[in-house]
């Protein structure tokens, strides 16, 4: 079948796509063959019923067809089916246009690929005044079930981020007596030594210690670093430096906060920047993000969402915080590979390709919320096939079909802190 013919017969099958796309169209299949492609149960060529394998759903793919309201079966795509398109492209060549990888790319883009999550906010402080935050991920466990407990969103336990330097950190202050509030142990605010205000020293990323009340002192509100000093000097409390990381990026902040996107309307296809919250509440301390969908590494659906980006020029693209100390993970390994496309399949990735594949992805040991970008691209976009698994990476690179590298806009370190989340929790 030439290449032309591929294209309509492609088209005369436009509903299988929605159930992910088969090896059977793998031109290229024989190069690759061995070498581990779709290894996974998630992987190409599987039925897919919205977020979930059609043979998790009791009844199968027939039951969650009608469920939507769909009662029509799609029919398989037979030999005669195929002769029937062949004999209509001779007839009509002439009156044919070459279906374009825009066109393929339209039919491929993935359904839900940005959906709003909606994350509780807490409050803390930072020289006086308030700081409003989240907190997503914890090196510790103990402090993951902690948090999720209290806040009733999940924080994803990620065991990577007690690798980072200390240049990728920032202090935090955690009361576990004192004063009651809303703080993550039950009591006062956090209070924060920096905020995206000062560039060079903010991280998302927190070291943290906890202040105790000593006996015989009468608890207070402590809002800022200044304040905490001089309360240890006067012995009226105890600091104690904890071997957590917490992943807690500022929403609001005294001199600041981050991007509302103006258009909130979301579809498959909308634009990759221009901000990534939709809408702050400080009343009901919610904070709502845009949750964009990929793969994990095994072809499982994740979302994630942003929330900042080194260097300066993709953060402002994206609408993020700026956060230059993330750069020192560039080498660490507390960030992971993410995996997005430059060129090949039209789609909602960030450069309006494909979505990226993950190489961890929560519940994993090396799962992390930053990631070291690289950028992949086809030898020849012509031939791009969906990608869904480091499985495929690997195979399809090996054979010489796509190019990795890693990714240094404006020729430096990027890093992008880009937390994984159930936006349907």
């Amino acid at each position: 079948m030439n290449k032309s013919l591929r294209y309509i017969a492609i088209l005369a099958i436009l509903p299988l796509f929605t159930a992910g796309m088969g090896t059977d169209y793998f031109t290229d299949a024989d190069a690759i063959k061995g070498k581990g492609v779709g290894t996974s149960k998630y992987g190409s060529g599987t039925d897919v019923c919205g977020l979930q394998l059609c043979s998790e759903i009791p009844g199968g793919k027939a039951a969650w067809i009608a469920e939507q309201g769909k009662t029509t079966p799609v029919a398989p795509v037979t030999e005669d089916d195929e002769h029937e398109v062949k004999d209509a492209h001779m007839k009509h060549e002439e009156h044919e246009e070459k279906v374009t990888e825009a066109d393929l790319g339209s039919v491929l883009r993935l359904s839900r690929a940005n959906v709003p999550a909606t994350i509780p906010m807490h409050q803390g402080y930072y020289d006086g005044g308030e700081v409003f935050f989240i907190i997503t991920d914890s090196s510790d466990p103990t402090h993951a079930d902690i948090i999720t407990q209290n806040q009733g969103w999940k924080v994803e336990l990620a065991p990577l981020l007690k690798n980072a330097p200390d240049d990728a950190l920032s202090k935090t202050y955690m009361f576990v007596n004192g004063i009651e509030g809303g703080g993550v142990h039950g009591f006062q605010g956090e209070v924060f030594t920096s905020t995206p205000t000062q560039e060079d020293m903010y991280s998302a990323l927190t070291s943290h210690v906890h202040v105790s009340w000593n006996d015989d002192t009468t608890p207070r509100v402590l809002d800022s670093d200044a304040m905490i000093m001089d309360a240890a000097d006067n012995g009226e409390i105890t600091l104690t430096e904890v071997d957590v990381v917490l992943n807690m990026p500022q929403i609001i902040w005294p001199e600041g906060q981050m991007m509302v996107k103006e258009d909130k309307t979301l579809t498959d296809e909308m634009p990759y920047g221009g901000g990534q919250v939709l809408d702050i509440d400080t009343e009901e301390m919610t904070v709502t993000f845009i949750a964009h969908r990929g793969w994990g590494p095994d072809g499982r659906t994740i979302y994630y969402i942003v929330t900042d980006a080194t260097p300066n020029g993709p953060a402002e693209m994206m609408g993020v915080v700026s956060s230059p100390t993330s750069a020192s993970l560039i080498a660490n390994s507390a960030a992971v590979d993410l995996f997005q496309f430059k060129n090949g399949l039209k789609g909602s990735g960030p450069l309006g390709f494909q979505a990226g594949i993950a190489a961890g992805s929560p519940g994993d040991a090396n799962y992390s919320p930053m990631w070291r970008i690289f950028m992949t691209g086809w030898e020849n976009p012509e031939d791009a096939k969906l990608l869904e698994t480091i499985d495929d990476l690997n195979a399809f690179k090996e054979a010489g079909l796509i190019d990795i590298g890693i990714a240094r806009p404006m020729d430096s370190d990027h890093i992008v802190n880009c937390p994984f989340i159930d936006p349907f929790q």
